[in-house]
């Protein structure tokens, strides 16, 4: 297993035009601030004996075993399989000895990808290319390791192919010299050298001697298909160990003189705690310690369920400043940002103004409550704090930013914190706060000994950080023909990509991180509201808010309400033209062949009846990050109870390294868009969740759920990321159905309400 250690660095803030424009001209001085920096960075990887460093993907042992170096966190959707997949097919290995481990912080795995989307801006905009390699620069030199947004394919698919193809250059090279003849008539296959002939050589026979070897200016790439791993349906690799239960989570660790903390943590806001009665806390068998910081309080015990039950009976008591947070206020304060002066047009196209003047315009409002995480896996960490620093065992999307928080809470040189980075037993992007880990290492230096943290259920849920609510206003002109000539989306909502950038990389407290953006309009809070169709006038606005709530880094982020909002809007527009579902987005999509061949096959595959009443049938189309989709579902009503027959996705995500991985993330896509239409949502009264249960929540069952297809569409594009593509699409689709079915237009998520 990987450790992380890093360097004593200064925190890493949020960019902005400061932090890069040093200098004359806005592109001089980026090239003035970066150019003395250094732009080559060595793998800082580390060698067990018998193992021979490649290239900063790749180590292969003598006994010919590849170990393939991944630099993002596996949650379940792949990465540790898919990424080793694409080495190991352009060095032509044998599946059957490959191995994976994590890589270390290093600005060799830096998500640039991920960064640019999240840190882009105005003025990175206005600035193009320049603007897209001052990010990147910016992501690269500060090692921003993140995983989320479907981006680990996309962003790391050509570096390990290029470490696979360098790695069988070598090894030929190697090979080569070895029977003196041109290593360009050497390849590997299946884990063997060969020279074409009779001659066979294992690769962890000449490893050693390869590295030494120089790599030619161009690296030729694997031609052709035979013997291919790539596009193969391939078995992940950390599937016999899930199953047979030698996987290690976070709660499997174990450790001597370990031992076990739960903790409380107040009410949603500005909180702190200021009595509890630790007499009564002292009385539960195998207690051992309260431990008390300003805005929680832990119990430690020889075992969880006595640390919990100790917690109970301490009974914590929180002053909370502010207006506690309820389904209210946030209501209240979504439809009050309609009027605030920090709403700002971020996408504009053609000139709305004449469209709309004296026409008879469609106008409809949506509203989308909190979807919360509710991963399988509480958050959970393991620390053991010494003299000579501390390690920590925990599951994070942002390990640079855990190790630097840990490190500020301990006041300890970054150097001296080790982080040993565990898969995680779900996530949707909530493990991207790194609190769990401070928390740990604070408890465990309390203690003097290891110490396990996990989070209840309860605490899951209270102290969860869920996707932004939101608030839409549509509107929309209809030409004599039935297309679009106007459209029209303003969304009051809070950005929670921004919020979670601050609490991460800054160390705002969560609702400091809330009110601080609370009147900045961003396009990162209306992702998914550009209309995919051909229309030529329309514009969405954003109106900033601060709703009390904090919120995070969530699976499909604002593509949630986003495409809620414009899916159920088109879909009421179908029908005020008088024009079958399916036929009127197709008209509009005359621009975007690939998204239209989704609808298409999805349509085709579901036996699509054109939206007729009582068909309950209802589609819904979307696309992002270079990746198409297009939803059918037939759902009806069981009595008070919403019940999905069939879910068909057809989906072009380009050419999937391993399409069966792709067909799990698009189907967990989908259950996990099911769970925010049906549930996933809680109200809030005086500061807390009024259920947080999950028997309670309304969230799809088995039963519910019928037959689930997915088809990949045959691309050659590039493989786009797959795992926030699906669940986006499956609340409009569904709404859309329950239309045909009711005659009744629900335009609030969830649909059945959250009451």
């Amino acid at each position: 297993m990987a450790r992380f250690p890093r360097k004593k660095t200064d925190r890493i803030k949020g960019i902005d035009r400061r932090t890069l424009l040093v200098g004359g001209g806005a592109a001089a001085g980026l090239l003035i601030a970066w150019g003395a920096w250094p732009r080559r960075y060595a793998p800082n990887l580390n060698a067990a004996p018998g193992e021979t460093i490649v290239n900063a993907f790749l180590k292969i042992d003598r006994s010919g075993q590849i170990i393939v170096i991944v630099p993002q966190t596996e949650s379940g959707q792949g990465v540790t399989t898919i990424l080793p997949q694409i080495v190991a097919d352009e060095l032509g290995a044998d599946w059957r000895t490959v191995a994976v481990q994590s890589a270390p912080i290093s600005p060799l795995y830096a998500n640039t990808l991920l960064a640019r989307d999240w840190l882009a801006s105005d003025w990175t905009r206005l600035l193009g290319d320049a603007g897209d390699w001052a990010l990147g620069q910016y992501a690269t030199r500060n090692a921003l390791m993140l995983t989320g947004g479907g981006t680990s394919v996309p962003m790391f698919h050509d570096a390990c192919r290029d470490a696979g193809a360098a790695a069988r250059i070598l090894l030929c090279k190697a090979a080569a010299a070895n029977w003196d003849i041109p290593w360009e008539s050497c390849d590997i296959q299946n884990g063997l050298i060969t020279d074409g002939g009779d001659r066979r050589m294992k690769i962890g026979d000449v490893v050693a001697d390869a590295v030494g070897f120089d790599l030619p200016a161009i690296l030729p790439l694997r031609q052709g298909q035979d013997g291919r791993l790539s596009g193969q349906d391939l078995p992940r690799l950390d599937t016999p160990s899930k199953i047979d239960g030698s996987h290690n989570f976070a709660a499997d660790i174990r450790l001597p003189d370990m031992v076990y903390a739960s903790i409380r943590q107040g009410p949603i806001g500005d909180a702190t705690l200021a009595g509890l009665d630790e007499r009564s806390a002292s009385s539960v068998t195998g207690f051992l310690k309260l431990i008390r910081q300003d805005r929680w309080l832990a119990a430690v015990a020889t075992n969880w369920w006595a640390a919990n039950k100790a917690l109970d009976l301490a009974d914590p008591i929180f002053t909370l400043r502010g207006t506690p947070v309820s389904s209210a206020t946030i209501d209240d304060t979504l439809e009050a940002a309609f009027s605030s002066s920090s709403g700002r047009r971020l996408y504009a196209q053609g000139d709305l103004l004449p469209v709309f003047e004296g026409a008879t315009i469609l106008a409809s409002e949506y509203q989308v409550d909190a979807g919360l995480h509710l991963a399988l896996e509480p958050l959970c960490a393991t620390a053991r704090v010494t003299d000579e620093g501390a390690e920590v065992w925990m599951a994070t999307q942002a390990p640079g930013f855990a190790i630097a928080a840990i490190a500020d809470a301990l006041d300890l040189p970054e150097s001296a914190v080790t982080l040993y980075p565990l898969h995680a037993g779900g996530s949707f992007g909530r493990k991207m706060d790194w609190d769990v880990g401070v928390q740990a290492a604070l408890i465990a230096r309390g203690m003097g000994r290891p110490v396990q943290l996990l989070w209840s259920r309860l605490e899951d849920v209270i102290q969860d950080r869920p996707s932004a609510p939101a608030h839409a206003r549509m509107a929309a002109k209809l030409g004599r023909n039935g297309a679009i000539e106007g459209w029209l989306a303003k969304v009051a909502a809070p950005c929670a990509m921004t919020q979670t950038w601050a609490r991460i990389a800054d160390g705002a407290l969560p609702h400091e991180a809330a009110a601080a953006s609370a009147d900045k309009a961003t396009r990162l809070a209306i992702a998914g509201m550009v209309p995919p169709y051909a229309i030529p006038n329309w514009a969405v606005d954003h109106y900033p808010c601060d709703v009390g709530l904090p919120l995070g880094f969530t699976r499909g982020n604002a593509h949630l309400h986003g495409t809620f909002f414009t899916e159920s809007f088109v879909d009421e527009l179908a029908h005020l033209a008088e024009i079958e579902a399916m036929s009127f987005r197709i008209q509009m999509l005359g621009g975007n062949p690939r998204l239209a061949h989704c609808l298409s096959t999805a349509a085709a595959m579901g036996g699509w009846q054109g939206g007729i009443a009582g068909s309950g049938q209802g589609i819904a189309t979307h696309m992002m990050n270079g990746a198409y989709a297009a939803v059918m579902v037939e759902a009806a009503m069981r009595g008070n109870r919403l019940s999905v027959g069939r879910i068909i996705a057809a989906v072009d995500v380009g050419d999937q390294v391993n399409p069966d991985i792709a067909r799990q993330q698009i189907e967990g896509g989908l259950i996990y868009g099911l769970a925010y239409a049906m549930g996933a949502s809680v109200p809030y009264e005086r500061g807390l969740p009024t259920r947080a249960i999950l028997g309670r929540m309304n969230l799809p069952r088995l039963a519910d759920i019928g037959e689930v297809t997915v088809e990949l569409i045959r691309s050659t594009a590039p493989p786009a990321g797959v795992t926030d593509l699906a669940a986006p699409l499956v609340a409009p689709a569904i709404a859309n159905a329950l239309y045909t079915w009711t005659g009744q237009r629900l335009r609030s998520l969830p649909l059945l309400g959250s009451s």
